[in-house]
């Protein structure tokens, strides 16, 4: 599967994005009970943070797809929580809710997410803070290469703090970024 990125509209995508955060399936998202207000509201204030971005993740033939945020974690999620290193940036992707699964779908999502973020030759390690409770995003993460380090406890969640390489999502996906 071949995808493309562009930027979230937050006024556009506001009724997309609503649907997909509040589902159920998107409990770990912890949007469950926003209104469409506080979407539009959330996303403009990501449109406008240097440190934090949303993309949706579209098909071949533009219908949205998925949403990836990005973001540097010496400001923004991660701050005091690890050191970070040159060259890292902080990961969140979400597959909506479908009737009809495609094997394979979300692991070609997140293979797609990081190529686009190793595409960037500044970026040289992932980082990401999934909920430790998230095993089915513990082995998506594990197959494209990453590797836990340690639990954290943010406000929000406890999360399971891992990094992946370009060297390791390449052995892991042999995606070359």
């Amino acid at each position: 599967m071949t995808f493309t990125f562009r930027p979230v509209d937050p006024l556009k995508d506001a009724e997309l994005l609503h649907a997909w955060v509040t589902h159920p399936k998107a409990a770990f998202w912890m949007m469950q009970d926003a209104r469409l207000e506080d979407v539009e509201r959330e996303y403009m204030k990501i449109a406008a943070d240097e440190h934090h971005h949303a993309y949706l993740g579209l098909h071949e033939d533009g219908t949205p797809a998925f949403l990836m945020e990005k973001y540097d974690p010496a400001h923004r999620e991660l701050v005091g929580l690890y050191e970070p290193g040159p060259g890292d940036v902080g990961m969140h992707f979400l597959t909506p809710p479908t009737d009809r699964p495609v094997h394979g779908f979300t692991r070609s999502v997140i293979t797609a997410v990081m190529a686009h973020l190793f595409e960037d030759p500044a970026v040289r390690r992932v980082v990401v803070e999934p909920d430790v409770e998230n095993k089915a995003v513990h082995a998506l993460n594990e197959a494209v290469g990453f590797v836990p380090e340690r639990e954290i406890q943010k406000p929000e969640k406890r999360a399971l703090l891992s990094f992946c390489t370009r060297e390791q999502f390449l052995a892991a996906t042999g995606v070359a970024a």
